[in-house]
């Protein structure tokens, strides 16, 4: 009962302290903060198979599969959302070649439009 009440005190402990740090971090740095949010939870997913080989009972079989789809989830949701946040750093202009290579196609397809009209009209 005693290891209990330790192990419910550190987590509340850990989660007061979590909640702190995070709120005081300035909006630029969400980003770095997400990406090494993302690579612990890949630790998590590695604790979880190495916990796998010692389990023996169904309820341990049913705790390390909740857990391995939670953090699996929490993984790819956090990869999700620091593209998300990436995406809002690139420029919105349109790069130059690209806008070229359209240009030429419009007037290609102009150039054959034409063609055919005066194709028609003879």
């Amino acid at each position: 009962m005693n290891s209990l009440v330790i192990a419910i005190t550190l987590f509340i402990l850990a989660l007061l302290i979590g909640v702190e740090v995070i709120g005081k971090v300035p909006a630029t740095l969400h980003t770095p903060l997400m990406s090494g949010a993302n690579s612990i939870h890949g630790i998590v997913i590695v604790g979880v198979v190495i916990i796998a080989a010692e389990a023996h009972s169904p309820l341990s079989y049913v705790l390390i599969f909740l857990a391995a789809v939670l953090g699996a989830m929490n993984v790819v949701g956090g990869y999700v959302v620091t593209d998300r946040m990436l995406e809002m750093f690139k420029s919105s202009k349109p790069d130059k070649g690209k806008d070229k290579a359209s240009q030429d196609e419009q007037a290609s397809s102009v150039t054959t439009q034409t063609a055919k009209n005066e194709g028609a009209d003879k």
